[in-house]
């Protein structure tokens, strides 16, 4: 994807807190463990997330759903 696709909006902690229902310290265990997708550092003490990555992160657990619902 070009840096400047317009798709890639970069989202805040709370921005991905609040859009996957999960608090800071699971998305952080989660981050940590390689099973979410990584962040963009934008400073010393600040990092974002691309928006299609959270995206596509939340419609993997909605295809697993359904991939247990099927079984």
């Amino acid at each position: 994807m070009p840096a400047n696709d317009n798709r890639a909006r970069l989202m805040s902690v709370n921005d991905v807190v609040r859009e996957i229902g999960l608090s800071r310290a699971e998305l952080f265990k989660r981050r940590a463990a390689g099973t979410f997708p990584a962040a963009v550092p934008l400073g010393d003490r600040r990092i974002a997330f691309i928006r299609t990555e959270v995206d596509a992160w939340i419609d993997a657990r909605i295809a697993a759903r359904d991939l247990r619902s099927a079984a």
